[in-house]
């Protein structure tokens, strides 16, 4: 479980990446701030990495996140998608290692489900219920944004899960087992 703590998501991208902030008190998440690094501009692949490091580095400079929370890239048709996503990931994740901030990486999958309950929800979806959830009044102008909240918050939601522990579970059988003082005996 995590409390006190600020959470910083990433869904990363050499043309948009999206960053979300969340701080968690008292078991419940608040909405800091969200938004996106836009190099669409930029033509030079080096130079987005290295600007994504260095807006990264300064955004855990401002806010001082605990933890940092970032979509792993997904496979697509054209291999050169997946090796530019992992770049700007390994430049991101190199921003909060230097802070020796920890880092967790998920699936969108997982995200959308922890969000939504639904793997393949749309990128709509999952901002409108993020801005339910979060009390958020505005709309991102780009659902990246939006999209690395949503890492943020399955990363919060990952970790007060009732089967997050430190002992290794897989499934109630397992939990039980590994966990016999949280269970209430009739």
């Amino acid at each position: 479980m995590i409390d006190n703590q600020i959470i910083i998501g990433i869904d990363p991208g050499t043309n948009l990446l999206g960053y979300g902030l969340i701080r968690i008190t008292n078991n419940k998440a608040e909405y800091l701030n969200m938004g996106i690094l836009d190099m669409r501009k930029e033509k030079d692949a080096y130079a987005k990495l290295n600007k994504i490091f260095i807006e990264i580095s300064r955004i855990c400079e401002k806010y001082n996140p605990d933890i940092m929370a970032i979509e792993s890239p997904f496979m697509d048709k054209n291999a050169q998608v997946i090796l530019k996503l992992g770049r700007a990931q390994a430049a991101a994740i190199l921003a909060a290692s230097n802070r020796g901030i920890p880092i967790y990486e998920y699936a969108p999958r997982k995200a959308k489900i922890a969000i939504c309950g639904n793997g393949a929800a749309s990128k709509e979806q999952v901002c409108n219920i993020l801005s339910k959830t979060l009390n958020i009044d505005s709309t991102p102008t780009f659902l990246d944004a939006s999209d690395a909240l949503a890492i943020a918050m399955c990363h919060f939601y990952q970790s007060n899960s009732i089967l997050s522990t430190n002992k290794s579970t897989s499934n109630w059988k397992d939990f039980i087992k590994n966990n016999p003082d949280r269970i209430k005996k009739r």
